[in-house]
């Protein structure tokens, strides 16, 4: 039975497409807010779990725009909609008062110029310099005094891979005068369609080590700070001590939560930037002139609930695009130039070519960057986005690697070879014999499934697999994760089957 009330639009985001039926907009009758996602839950019930929490109330992590306003600072659910109005969802993937636009030399002292309220002399430019920035100092709102506030600066970027990959080539390129680089990972095959930092080449060598090489060689004038390690907790704020702004350019929740809390105790302006398959996110936290992503996503999703680009996908481009308007922030930032996006959220979407802005408000109650603070540290970010468990190792018995799996498939042993990937993924590459029910369908279909049979549950890699295992044991199955995942399968029992 459909709610009365005008017709209005629910734009749906693409993480939550696959519970639509791949619809981006859903028309439902309603006259508010509540009425709206209710007749959506109603013709789609399984969005109900990633809107609503337990207790029936929208999820943290989850705003409701209508219009440009967030209905978490109106009338909430309750806001009224009028007929033809868009009602938009807009998740985490991993406003307020307009801000005055940045200042570089806020906070010097008299005679002494600043970037971002660090008092310093800036450094003057060689002949060599002005020739390589002569397009930028010809244009009034850099000139040459911007450009030696470029030289003078000093930005931290947290990731080199898809978002870090335009933002360490067009930072460098700018002149920004130490370059931090902080990463851990290794370059992969998979990488080179949007990791643009890399080449051929480059697989297998520290994503660390081939980026600073890539950016001294795109600018020899500038200094690059390598630091091949993980962020966390314990090196977060000696890390940004050092540095005037940070650029997120990380792909998980953790690392976001962190770089956001840091940035808010350090007082150093966060330059996000998200991706997922066709859509982007940015703007500029900075606690201290405006909300910070915790005003905007107080709380993290549920492990599993959305998934990553590497279970998602994302286009290539996209990070290009989104990285090069994250410099674009960073740059304005320094030379203060323009309007930061200070209280304001972009999106893009690349599939309709459509740019749209939401105004944020700071949270009078957040626990990092409000009046009152109730976080005035940092945290175990593993634990806070609810990861403790789903990254540690199944209990003993609960696994078994590749070869044992071969093994009982010579031997003839009844087994029921469970696939939780995505259909994207099924179709680049499977296991003889196997079944897909991919995990996000997986507590729904669990009928289709016998208690009586041995079930080796599957994923990529073996951590969504891992998480199926917790849930089937939950449920009464016997059942056992494939270490490694069908990667593993590929590279060492069956070369057959497609790598990705």
């Amino acid at each position: 039975m459909s709610v009365p009330g005008s017709s209005v639009t629910v734009e749906i985001p693409t993480p939550l497409r696959r519970f639509t039926g791949d619809q981006a907009h859903v028309r439902v009758e309603a006259s508010t807010v509540g009425e709206a996602l209710a007749a959506l839950v109603e013709r789609h019930p399984a969005l109900g779990r990633h809107l609503y929490d337990d207790a029936g109330k929208l999820r943290s992590f989850v705003n409701v725009f209508v219009g440009d306003d967030n209905i978490r600072q109106r009338d909430g659910v309750g806001t009224q909609l009028a007929a033809g109005e868009t009602v938009s969802i807009i998740p985490s993937i991993a406003g307020g008062v307009a801000a005055e636009p940045a200042r570089v030399d806020d906070g010097a002292a008299e005679g002494q110029p600043a970037v971002l309220g660090r008092a310093t002399a800036l450094p003057e430019l060689t002949a060599q310099e002005l020739r390589r920035y002569s397009r930028h100092l010809i244009m009034p709102e850099v000139g040459t005094a911007g450009q030696r506030r470029l030289k003078a600066a000093r930005v931290l970027m947290i990731g080199t891979g898809g978002l870090g990959s335009p933002l360490g080539l067009y930072l460098a390129a700018a002149g920004v005068g130490r370059l931090g680089l902080v990463d851990f990972d290794v370059v992969d095959e998979s990488n080179l369609h949007r990791q643009v930092l890399f080449g051929q080449s480059d697989i297998g060598r520290p994503k660390i080590e081939a980026a600073a090489e890539r950016l001294r060689e795109v600018n020899p004038l500038i200094e690059i700070e390598p630091y091949e390690t993980r962020l966390d907790s314990g090196n977060a704020l000696e890390l940004f001590a050092g540095y005037d702004l940070v650029v997120d350019g990380t792909d998980n929740f953790p690392t976001r939560y962190l770089v956001n809390d840091a940035c808010v105790l350090a007082g150093k302006p966060n330059v996000y930037g998200s991706i997922f398959r066709f859509e982007g996110q940015v703007s500029v936290f900075w606690g201290a002139r405006g909300p910070c992503y915790r005003c905007l996503f107080p709380e993290p999703p549920p492990p599993g609930l959305v998934p990553s680009c590497a279970e998602g996908g994302v286009l290539g481009v996209l990070p290009g695009i989104i990285g090069a308007l994250q410099a674009n922030e960073v740059i304005k930032l320094i030379v203060g130039a323009g309007e930061p996006l200070i209280g304001r959220l972009v999106l893009f979407d690349a599939l309709r070519l459509r740019f749209r802005e939401l105004k944020l408000a700071k949270d009078p109650h957040c626990p990092v960057c409000s009046e009152n603070p109730t976080q005035t540290g940092l945290i175990d970010y593993q634990q806070f986005c609810g990861l403790g468990d789903a990254t540690a190792e199944l209990p003993e018995g609960f696994e078994i690697d590749v070869e044992e799996l071969a093994a009982w498939r010579r031997e003839g042993r009844d087994i029921t070879l469970l696939d939780v990937r995505t259909p994207e993924e099924w179709d680049i590459a499977r296991i003889e014999g196997a079944r897909l029910i991919p995990l996000h369908e997986l507590p729904d279909r669990l009928g289709e499934l016998d208690t009586a049979e041995r079930i080796v549950a599957h994923c990529h890699h073996g951590v969504r697999s891992a998480q199926a295992v917790r849930l089937l044991r939950e449920m009464g199955y016997a059942a056992v994760n494939l270490g490694g995942g069908i990667d593993a399968w590929s590279q060492r029992v069956d070369r057959g089957v497609p790598r990705y």
